[in-house]
């Protein structure tokens, strides 16, 4: 007819030039292993885009390598986003040695913030911590206003159990941010494992003040108020945290109800407590730990014994409730087991003066013979 037009080809060739980025129902949104990257690398805006699609949504850091190694060639080996993504999706695939070398090339063109921080994760998966500070501190000294290296300083040292230093850097970044939550809590965590609750529970309350409620945070305050010796606001504290408790941190909460109660001398509701606790948690060792002090007070030897050897059986790291069974053990009359079990919580702990104390009776007992 004359009203017909011919059939063009070239819609069909734009169809299938932009089919590999074309998302197919139920599938992937963008299918990295189908994509040609030698087309994008000539277009760097949607390459970058793709870059980070790649590895933060992908997760694929092999067919990111490619692209991030492709565009790095392209540009001539001067663009300092391409080596800093380079030394991410090696430190991704495990080959910390390369990830370290692209990632300070990247900073000798280009100093950044982030690039720094990749650099110092590289060296803390090497086990290498001093190194990170050092690249850490060279950060700070480009970047003296950024908080994230003085918080990535102040985390190593907290690692390394130098808590001096830790709060140093922590005070510097609240210096700068006077919001920053984790500097707040972890202040208000060190100011209390040094038997001032007072100033803890001040800082635990600024994070109250600035939006933060959460089961770990009343849990927190209903500590620092018992040790502060607020006890009418301590179970109020705890009844928030149970409110917002999941089963993942319920346990942690009734135990340390458990440890109020045993500080105001209610024996029944600690013992309840505890229980509790074992209920929603049956991995929960410290809660069985104490569960057996109070059965030996109540004349439960049997009871008291298994939950000692359930409690060591499921925290090997703690001499606890390997010092409490060798001391039951002591007193009944098996000196054997005793001895036994005093020597293991010496390998946990060597400087524990109880365990060395049982120790040398026994040795005393055994000698006299």
């Amino acid at each position: 007819p004359g009203t017909c037009r011919p059939v063009t080809a070239s819609g069909r060739f734009v169809r299938l030039g932009t089919a590999s980025m074309r998302s197919e129902p139920g599938g992937p949104f963008i299918d990295a292993n189908k994509l040609d990257f030698d087309r994008y690398c000539r277009r760097q805006h949607l390459a970058k885009v793709l870059m980070d699609f790649i590895v933060y949504h992908d997760h694929n850091p092999k067919r990111a390598l490619e692209l991030a190694a492709k565009s790095t060639e392209f540009l001539e080996y001067k663009d300092w986003w391409w080596k800093a993504r380079l030394g991410k999706c090696y430190y991704q695939l495990g080959l910390l040695r390369d990830a370290e070398k692209q990632l300070k090339s990247s900073l000798a063109t280009q100093e950044m913030v982030t690039t720094y921080l990749e650099l110092g994760k590289v060296y803390l998966k090497l086990d290498q911590p001093l190194a990170a500070l050092s690249v850490y501190q060279k950060g700070v000294d480009s970047h003296p206003y950024d908080t994230h290296l003085l918080l990535a300083m102040a985390r190593v040292h907290d690692m390394l159990n130098d808590m001096e230093k830790s709060v140093v850097f922590y005070r510097r970044t609240l210096e700068l941010d006077a919001s920053n939550v984790e500097s707040i809590a972890c202040l208000a965590s060190n100011y209390f494992y040094e038997d001032h609750p007072e100033i803890a529970l001040r800082l635990f309350r600024r994070l109250l003040q600035m939006g933060v409620n959460n089961t770990e945070l009343w849990n927190n305050l209903g500590l620092c108020c018992f040790y502060a010796s607020q006890y009418d606001t301590t179970l109020n504290c705890f009844e928030r945290a149970l409110a917002l408790a999941t089963d993942d941190n319920m346990a942690d909460i009734w135990y340390n109800i458990g440890q109020v109660a045993i500080g105001i001398g209610d024996l029944g509701l600690a013992y309840q407590a505890f229980k509790v606790a074992i209920s929603v948690d049956s991995g929960h060792s410290e809660s069985f730990n104490n569960l057996g002090i109070l059965e030996l007070r109540k004349g439960n030897v049997e009871q008291a014994r298994t939950n000692f050897q359930t409690a060591a059986r499921l925290a090997e790291h703690t001499h606890e409730p390997l010092f409490n069974g060798a001391l039951l053990a002591f007193k009944l009359g098996d000196f054997q087991e005793s001895f036994t079990l005093t020597a293991k919580a010496l390998q946990v702990y060597p400087d524990h003066a109880e365990s060395q104390e049982l120790k040398r009776q026994l040795k005393q007992h055994f000698t006299s013979l």
